[in-house]
This record gives structure tokens, C-alpha cells and sequence, in this order.
């Protein structure tokens, strides 16, 4: 399986503005991505960077300067041509949101086990944060409520469909609140990279909150 990681280096993670600096974004981001390819090496698989610019990584880049749905489409219909020319059968393609700083391998294979057309881990906001395609009619559409996008374009094509519930894929960083679950789950490089910028937990309001202790 073609596993893909989209990855957007410019002006990354601007809701995280009130919290972080443009080159602590940049560098959390960077961080994240290099925790998802890690987690990803751990399956076996080798991922590639899907980029909008070009980056030196320890990874494959294909770079692609289309808004994410065109060039997640572009990928996902040159990958499942090019497997079923080899195998006579398409193997399927993943893709798999850089932002996922709480994911692991385990949580990894629970999205590549179903041999359903079409398997969807979606995110808290019904978004979709990984997926498998193996139809080769179905494309992806990242606007909006996406997980319902695409749960109907897969009924559409005839497409077998399967959803992981699962935390660790369902949870993106986006948001300040966010940093929280990465400061309590991450297994990565994510929370030190937080830690380093002088984030720590704090209840002192009887909520959990990721507070900046000091400026790093």
C-alpha cells in the first residue's frame, strides 16, 4: 500500500498564532510531519510527502502546488493506475494528515487492516484525517464536513466504506486547546518540541490547560 502525507510548509498551523511564533509553527509542523513518517516506517511502509513546495525531508517528496483536493485526487488516481498495471489488481492508496502528532503504528494498522473500497478515520470536527482508497472510481473532496463528503461519494460509486474510531488518528492539531492532548498522549518528538518552547500542563483553574511557563 501507498501510503501519502500531505504537508503545506508555508504559513503552517496559523490558529495556533496566539501561542506560537511563525518560526516555532513552522518548526512544531515540521516536527509533527517527521512523528507521522516515523509512525508510518513502523508499519513497513515507506511514505511519501505530498508538499506544496519543495522540501528536503527523509522521505520520498512529490511536489504539487494544487489545493489538497486536486493533488490528493492526482495521487491517489497515478498510484491505483500504476498498482493494478503491475498486479492487475489495485492495492490501494493512503493518506494520512501531517498534523497527527498522537498517532502510532498500532493506530496505523487499525487504519490499514479493513479490506473494505474505502476506510475512513475521521477527525473531531468530521473531518477526514486518514483514509484508504482501494475503488477506483472514488475521490477524495477535503471541503468542509469532508467525513460526510465522502462517506456519500463512496455510496455513489458502490464502494464498500469502513470508519476507525480511533483517538489518535481522530486527533489533529489545530487549535491551542490541542496542544493539551499532545502534552498527555504524544509518544513522539511532538512534546518535547512543546516542552522546549516552555509549555507544561496546568489545572490550576480546575481545567486542563497546556500553559507557557517561560519564553524558550
Amino acid at each position: 500500500m501507498h501510503v501519502v502525507v500531505p504537508y503545506a510548509p508555508d504559513a503552517p498551523k496559523t490558529r495556533l498564532e496566539p501561542v506560537l511564533s511563525e518560526r516555532e509553527r513552522s518548526r512544531l509542523a515540521r516536527v509533527m510531519l517527521e512523528d507521522v513518517l516515523a509512525a508510518v516506517r513502523e508499519t513497513g511502509r515507506e511514505p511519501t510527502v505530498l508538499s506544496t513546495e519543495p522540501l528536503e525531508v527523509d522521505a520520498p517528496v512529490a511536489v504539487d502546488r494544487r489545493p489538497l483536493t486536486e493533488a490528493v485526487n492526482a495521487v491517489v488516481r497515478s498510484q491505483m493506475r500504476n498498482s493494478a498495471a503491475k498486479s492487475g489488481d489495485a492495492t490501494g492508496v493512503a493518506v494520512v494528515m501531517a498534523d497527527l502528532a498522537l498517532t502510532t503504528p498500532e493506530a496505523l494498522e487499525r487504519l490499514f487492516a479493513p479490506d473494505a473500497d474505502v476506510v475512513i478515520a475521521p477527525g473531531r470536527g468530521v473531518g477526514t484525517n486518514a483514509l484508504v482508497v482501494r475503488h477506483p472510481e472514488f475521490r477524495v473532496d477535503y471541503h468542509g464536513g469532508s467525513y460526510l463528503d465522502h462517506r456519500r461519494i463512496a455510496d455513489d460509486v458502490g464502494a464498500t466504506l469502513e470508519t476507525v474510531d480511533s483517538f489518535r488518528l481522530g486527533t489533529d492539531v489545530d487549535e491551542p486547546g490541542d496542544l493539551v492532548e499532545v502534552l498527555v498522549h504524544g509518544t513522539g518528538r511532538t512534546p518535547s518540541c512543546l516542552r522546549e518552547f516552555g509549555f507544561e500542563l496546568d489545572s490550576t483553574d480546575g481545567r486542563l490547560e497546556a500553559v507557557r511557563s517561560a519564553e524558550p
